[in-house]
């Protein structure tokens, strides 16, 4: 498969920071390093960029490229976008919240709540869903997904819904990929699982339950989780997508050219994926997570628990995985965060270990090709942004 949800082809989302800040920088030296780097995203195939850094004293906005290649129109400064695999963070700091409440052990079985639905399930925990040490294979390598690489495939199939008890037979239908705890891989069903399980224990689909304890709760008024609306609400970039042309490897995909991929069902993406959201939304959300505002302390250090991604080290420097929350190396120190990829759209973020400052950065993209000149790359293409914003 290519690219869906951060870590499925090799992207991912991490990074926030640790409070060993780094000499404080002006704020106009801090935006034309901002803007250089979303210029430099925008030189690695980005047709747009739109990053907004959020700290106690303010906000700081960068724009490059354009949000429609067309009319040349610029990204919204409030672009609503589809985060992918960002929605793991929301669902599992709600996961969390039901532990804390005593209504969800973190190392039950899975059995335990969802009987009959997991194969090994008494041998896989809830902590292990969150954390990918599950072993569970992902459900988009099945056949049913083919259409997510093809663009003759996407464009009939585009509008293809599923439900969360479908994605999560697929899933089963695939061979385990290590025995439970031994190992790590990202894997979406694990997620999907997550969803069940919120469901389960509430009677509330995991929609309502992330919008009662996290959205409203914190004012995210443009975040929405859309099911079965196929829509990105206005205003909003168009999310372009290249499929891979003959002949492509994962060294030279061998792109043809973008297709509007905006209008799309994101269902299969479920729990592990749907949400659409927007920079000052994510940075809202990001600070009040690390800063201890919807987890109990005992719960936010679970999340902050991590297992080596080595899938992703060599991008991302230091890559380790907690629940539902990665962490980075940076020069002044860790960066905590979860970014996803989603046909049309690719968002990155970082935050700070107290949640003093963070940063959403949104391409309306997710498939990019360089252009000519551009620098060779050996990271993910928002780092260099990621960690000036954050350690500034």
């Amino acid at each position: 498969m290519k690219r869906i949800f951060v870590m499925v082809a090799a992207s991912a989302a991490l990074l926030g920071a640790t409070a060993t800040a780094a000499t404080a920088t002006p704020k106009s030296d801090v935006r034309t390093t901002l803007q250089q780097d979303a210029n430099a995203i925008v030189r690695q195939g980005s047709p747009g960029v739109l990053a907004e850094l959020s700290t106690t004293h303010g906000s700081t906005t960068v724009r490059a490229g354009f949000g429609n290649t067309t009319t040349k129109e610029p990204v919204p400064r409030n672009a609503k976008f589809r985060i992918g695999s960002f929605t793991k963070t929301f669902v599992a700091t709600t996961v969390l919240q039901l532990v804390g409440e005593g209504k969800v052990a973190l190392d039950a079985p899975i059995e335990k709540y969802l009987p009959g639905t997991v194969k090994n399930g008494k041998n896989i925990t809830v902590r292990q869903l969150l954390q990918h040490t599950s072993g569970l294979a992902d459900y988009l390598a099945a056949p049913e997904f083919a259409f997510l690489g093809d663009r003759e495939a996407f464009e009939k199939g585009r509008v293809r819904d599923f439900t969360a008890e479908e994605l999560v037979a697929l899933g089963m239908k695939q061979k385990p990929l290590f025995a439970p705890g031994t190992s790590w891989q990202y894997s979406n069903t694990n997620y999907a699982l997550a969803g069940l399980l919120i469901e389960k224990v509430t009677g509330d689909d995991w929609r309502d339950q992330v919008n009662e304890r996290i959205v409203r709760r914190l004012g995210l008024t443009d975040t929405t989780a859309p099911g079965t609306d196929h829509s990105v609400p206005d205003p909003h970039a168009v999310g372009y997508e290249r499929f891979p042309g003959a002949g492509a490897t994962p060294e030279d995909p061998r792109y043809g050219e973008p297709i509007d991929a905006t209008e799309l069902s994101s269902t299969w993406g479920d729990a592990a994926g749907e949400i659409i959201s927007t920079t000052k939304d994510g940075n809202r959300f990001l600070r009040a997570l690390l800063s201890g505002k919807l987890l109990k302390p005992a719960q936010l250090a679970e999340m902050k628990k991590t297992v080596a991604a080595k899938p992703f080290q060599a991008i991302w420097p230091g890559a380790r995985y907690g629940l539902g929350l990665m962490s980075s190396t940076s020069p002044c120190g860790l960066i905590w965060g979860h970014g996803g990829d989603i046909l049309g759209y690719k968002t990155r973020n970082g935050a700070s270990e107290n949640g003093t400052r963070s940063v959403i950065v949104s391409m309306n993209t997710d498939s990019l090709k360089p252009l000519p000149g551009a620098p060779k790359l050996t990271t993910d293409v928002s780092v260099p942004l990621i960690q000036h914003a954050i350690c500034s």
